[in-house]
């Protein structure tokens, strides 16, 4: 069983950078647009709590999160932007206090999971480790849209790592979200970290590879870039196609963001 003291330690860093990006926003700045059509930097931030509560759900109570999956999935790709609505309409303040109250409430709650147990989710049932990196990967990925829309440049940090290996796991997902048959070998992922070493997933002689940054690929898995805007690389077919689609996260495919736009 994974000890969870770290990477919960890492999930809670990565959201105090992004509480510190927004807390001393005036209140009118809450309203900003972000790259996420339709999505302010409000709703982001209630986003984040929202998708919080329903993890808290479904550590504690499995057979209530069971329900709310099937509300999801009968109300369509509508039901996480109501989600996000409904919380960004709160005062800053307000909205700010119960994002760290959810957070903080589901890290005591993932910690507590019995081991072995797996917790239901929207995807595919997931460890209490893998939780935590879902929603650290959540938390970057929304905190990147917080800092383009502010205009802020962050600093990638070894929290990547959770992120990248997140991404390199989800590939299949994200064929079968598509309809599409996920290759049947595993490719090869070589990146560079933030601090100059490298990280390596996958198979060594594999004929397929994707190698670029670090923050590039976990761009593209949270589809924060499009790919031509990354220093990306794939050989073979089905990694290029792989970058084209790759979503880490659950849900309805989502759109991604077009070539060029942050050039």
């Amino acid at each position: 069983m994974a000890d969870l003291g770290p990477i919960l330690s890492d999930l809670a860093d990565e959201s105090q950078e992004l509480d510190d990006l927004v807390a001393g926003l005036p209140g009118v700045e809450w309203a900003r647009p972000t790259p996420a059509k339709g999505w302010t930097i409000a709703h982001q931030i209630a986003h984040l709590a929202w998708t919080d509560e329903k993890a808290l759900v479904a550590a504690r109570e499995p057979e209530g999160f069971a329900a709310e999956a099937r509300r999801a999935l009968a109300s369509g790709p509508g039901y996480v932007d109501e989600g996000a609505a409904e919380g960004a309409s709160k005062p800053p303040a307000e909205l700010l206090a119960a994002w760290r109250e959810s957070r903080a409430r589901l890290a005591d709650a993932l910690a507590d999971v019995p081991p072995g147990t797996k917790v239901p989710w929207f995807g595919p049932p997931m460890s209490p480790a893998s939780m935590v990196t879902a929603r650290m990967m959540e938390t970057w990925a929304h905190g990147q849209d917080v800092a383009d829309a502010l205009g802020a440049r962050r600093t990638p940090s070894a929290r990547l790592w959770h992120i990248a290996r997140f991404g390199v796991r989800t590939r299949d997902f994200a064929f079968q979200l598509r309809s599409l048959t996920a290759p049947a070998e595993e490719f090869r992922v070589e990146l560079t970290a933030p601090d100059g070493s490298s990280w390596s997933f996958g198979p060594e002689d594999a004929g397929q590879r994707v190698t670029g940054s670090a923050l590039g690929f976990c761009l593209v898995v949270t589809q924060r870039r499009h790919p031509a805007d990354t220093d990306l690389r794939a050989e073979g077919a089905g990694a290029a196609e792989w970058l084209g689609i790759a979503q880490a996260f659950a849900g309805v495919p989502g759109p991604g963001r077009r070539a060029g736009q942050f050039s």
